[in-house]
């Protein structure tokens, strides 16, 4: 499996979403931003993604796409959508290929129980799909902020 870097093309995938299913090269003409949390329902990944709800219209003025992935199921998404009045598509990744696709499933020890799961990370596509920007390891203060002013860059 080719890693993801910057200037390649994004890997194609197909998952089922809150709403239906999303092909990411169904996108083209439109600018990603790809992010993977690692579950429903937990204050980081709430923050995340109300910092990404905060900021939709500017995303959308830009011509910009907001898709989060994780490895919950479509009806935690569905809740999880729901209570925070989520305007874009939450897609599940239970089998995690798309996760494997993106390298961020990765090694967590938590309490000294080691496990695997989503490192919290974005990737910026373009309209042709090429990866422009990569975050690893994100911290969720102000991370809606730094993809828009990326992306106004593009």
């Amino acid at each position: 499996m080719e890693e993801v870097v910057l200037g390649v093309q994004a890997p194609d995938f197909r998952l089922s979403g809150v709403g239906g299913d999303a092909q990411l090269s169904d996108y083209r003409g439109k600018k990603v931003v790809l992010y993977f949390y690692p579950r429903d329902n937990t204050a980081g990944c709430s923050n995340q993604a109300l910092g990404f709800r905060e900021l939709a219209n500017d995303f959308a003025a830009l011509g910009a796409v907001i898709l989060g992935v994780s490895r919950d199921s479509l009806a935690s998404h569905e809740k999880f959508a729901a209570k925070l009045e989520l305007p874009f598509l939450l897609l599940s990744d239970g089998e995690g290929v798309v996760c494997e696709l993106y390298q961020v499933l990765k090694e967590k020890n938590l309490y000294g129980k080691k496990s695997i799961g989503i490192e919290r990370s974005t990737f910026i596509i373009d309209e042709k799909g090429i990866v422009r920007h990569i975050f690893r390891k994100v911290k969720v203060a102000g991370h809606a902020e730094a993809v828009l002013q990326l992306l106004k860059q593009l």
